[in-house]
């Protein structure tokens, strides 16, 4: 595990047991992201760096009893602290790095991401990783519960023009990982970016899998 990595698991790990208890009312917010997302009934769908899934009850509403639900995470005592609160019921959690996914290319119908980018060691990697395993004309959505200011302001730091989360920084960065950004909203009670999934070129790999394109770990 790279230094990057690791830091991220310690970060995560030390505030597994009380992440949700510091957030308490984000629910809402998660719900409504998750529809403006569109999913379908029968959707397979992935919440990239899930967390304790609070987003995971939300996509299984969307995509059905049909549908398949799919919660990764590198750090394990996130997914405990999801398995604790119950949402294990509405997603297969599986603790991956989503940098290097064990999912086939093209297999899901979209990505739910929320406060992933500013966490990824290589964005417009990780960006990329997620584009593969999405079929062409599929979502992503890169959200957070509050904007990019209020974040800042509840972390005692400064907005810098180099915050990837910006629109003119974001919107370049994934037109080059394989994304067109069709939605930006950034207010104080809300950040949510919409991105479709672009024509594909060749991928050099592809994992083969179970049937539903995951592999627990």
């Amino acid at each position: 595990m790279d230094a990057d990595h690791a830091h991220t698991r310690e970060f995560f790990a030390a505030r597994a047991e009380s992440w949700d208890a510091r957030f308490p009312n984000d629910a809402p917010a998660y719900a409504a992201a998750v529809a403006d997302l569109g999913l379908r009934a029968g959707d397979t769908v992935l919440d990239a760096g899930c967390g304790t899934g609070r987003a995971l009850p939300a996509l299984r509403e969307a995509v059905g009893p049909n549908g398949t639900v799919l919660g990764a995470d590198l750090t394990p005592e996130m997914l405990t602290a999801a398995v604790h609160a119950g949402r294990d019921r509405s997603a297969r959690l599986v603790v991956a790095d989503v940098a290097r996914l064990p999912l086939r290319d093209a297999s899901l119908d979209a990505v739910f991401a929320a406060g992933l980018v500013s966490h990824l060691a290589e964005p417009r990697a990780g960006l990329r990783e997620l584009a593969r395993v999405v079929r062409p004309d599929g979502r992503l959505a890169l959200f957070h519960p509050i904007g990019r200011a209020a974040l800042a302001a509840r972390q005692g730091r400064q907005i810098t023009p180099d915050d990837l989360r910006a629109e003119p920084n974001l919107r370049p960065l994934l037109e080059t990982s394989g994304w067109r950004l069709v939605s930006y909203t950034d207010e104080d009670t809300r950040f949510l970016a919409l991105a479709v999934r672009r024509e594909r070129s060749r991928s050099p790999h592809s994992m083969q899998t179970d049937c539903t394109g995951a592999r627990h770990t």
